[in-house]
């Protein structure tokens, strides 16, 4: 009898594990609240996407976020490596603090984080697509690398402290107060994004980067192809 309350908080919590994974950190209403009277739009989501010339699926993520000095939350995404991808499309938009590029890839890691002036929550998530079946669409298969909750930072990145903004990440720790470490890849990217949730009024990209002009050359090339073909 007493194995069975185990395995359902077992249950649940791989479960909870699974939904983080999938759909990224999850605010209280109070955050959502302030967030969207902060007019800052964060869109973690990674959807499945069909690219009909290539025959292939693929993911799409979207970077975006910002920061007012009291809050900040941002969303983008990085290699398997931890090195930087190059966007599909930059996003340019009245406003400040929401989307700012979009991203295509077969495989995806996607660093949130939520600032509340010096507290951080940061997750970062490995997403690829898994075959179901010859002809089928694949599923989305997501799974956390790392999970931090209420790291801190003494620094005001979005103020005084602004010229270290890029160079320091927060400090996260167990319930038992040892350091949680980030993987090794991925330690400029979560640089990257403490910086971005501590960027008032942001406009521009803090992780994906301008794709090469060899490799747009070569994308024009093969749409050029591709019409020729058509005709």
């Amino acid at each position: 009898m007493s194995g069975k309350p185990q395995n359902s908080a077992r249950v649940a919590e791989q479960d909870r594990r699974e939904l983080l994974a999938r759909q990224g950190l999850r605010f209280p209403a109070i955050i959502l609240r302030q967030l969207r009277n902060a007019g800052i739009y964060c869109q973690p989501t990674v959807s499945i996407e069909h690219q009909h010339l290539a025959k292939r699926y693929v993911l799409r993520g979207v970077e975006s976020g910002g920061a007012v000095a009291e809050l900040g939350a941002y969303s983008s995404f990085t290699g398997e490596d931890g090195g930087p991808l190059g966007w599909l499309q930059r996003v340019d938009t009245v406003g400040v603090n929401g989307v700012h590029a979009i991203v295509v890839a077969p495989v995806l890691v996607r660093i949130e984080m939520l600032r509340v002036r010096r507290t951080y929550d940061v997750l970062i998530t490995r997403h690829c697509l898994q075959a179901t079946g010859t002809g089928q669409r694949p599923r989305l298969e997501s799974s956390i690398l790392f999970y931090g909750r209420r790291g801190t930072l003494e620094m005001d990145l979005w103020g005084k402290d602004g010229a270290f903004r890029g160079a320091v990440s927060p400090a996260f720790y167990s319930r038992g107060g040892e350091t949680l470490a980030f993987p090794d890849q991925f330690q400029d990217a979560v640089a990257r994004i403490s910086a971005a949730v501590c960027c008032i009024g942001c406009r521009h990209c803090h992780l994906l980067q301008p794709k090469a002009f060899g490799c747009i050359s070569e994308a024009v090339s093969n749409a050029a192809v591709s019409n020729g073909a058509a005709r």
